[in-house]
């Protein structure tokens, strides 16, 4: 990364997390506390009014805003790669919302103007059709809420069931989704690929489970798995 990018980064973490220290600001940019405060003083000379208090951490002059953001032509072309595809492999809302950022982000840039013809990467697979994008909203509402989601499901040899899961995040397995989840029925850990449910709606029931059910530990607890197996939607 370069040093004004990373100069930027660390302006902006300010900004979101002030108070911070030099510590907490060396975890997040992965550098030493002591490029940290070289990193501050190069911005103090520079003119950004960054203030230290003792035994709090780093804070900017109140009002402080940034200049105009300005991207690069292959940024915004990497943007553009990007949304389009959040819009043909999420759901309709998340795809909605990605196409409303390129279009905040493109009207404050300067000089640069993208045109639809001047691109040349598509993304012309739908990963999803129109029920499985409206799953995907569903349980990306459950993930947020941490509610439980009925779910209808057809495993790989056909068997149908129904449960209720509380969802804990989606994976994307470069052509399939997942959802790593908490099974009410078998009190464990399960996963079920997306385009085999065939029904999913919100309970707004709110799980009687303890904080230790969560995504961390739902990712270590499938770490020794074989992600092939994950990908295969075998759940129980």
């Amino acid at each position: 990364m370069r040093k004004a990018d990373r100069l930027f980064q660390l302006v902006n973490i300010i900004r979101k997390r002030q108070p911070i220290t030099a510590a907490e600001l060396a975890q997040r940019l992965e550098v030493s506390e002591r490029s940290i405060y070289r990193y501050i003083d190069d911005l103090s000379l520079s003119g950004i009014p960054i203030y230290g208090e003792a035994g709090k951490g780093y804070s900017l002059q109140q009002g402080f805003e940034l200049p105009p953001l300005n991207l690069t032509l292959e940024e915004v072309e990497a943007l553009h790669i990007a949304m389009d595809m959040l819009a043909r492999t999420t759901g309709f809302t998340e795809g909605s919302a990605g196409r409303s950022l390129l279009s905040k982000i493109e009207a404050g840039l300067e000089g640069i103007s993208f045109q639809t013809d001047d691109k040349s990467v598509f993304s012309m697979v739908e990963l999803l059709d129109a029920q499985q994008k409206n799953f995907w909203s569903v349980l990306r509402r459950g993930i947020k809420q941490r509610t439980v989601i009925n779910i209808q499901y057809l495993s790989l040899d056909d068997a149908e069931s129904v449960r209720d899961v509380l969802p804990l995040g989606l994976f994307y397995w470069g052509g399939k989704w997942t959802l790593g989840s908490w099974c009410l029925l078998r009190q464990d850990y399960r996963d079920f690929r997306l385009d085999r449910i065939s029904k999913a709606s919100v309970t707004e029931e709110q799980p009687a489970t303890d904080d230790s059910i969560n995504l961390n530990n739902y990712i270590q607890h499938q770490a020794p798995d074989n992600t092939d197996n994950t990908l295969s939607g075998g759940t129980n």
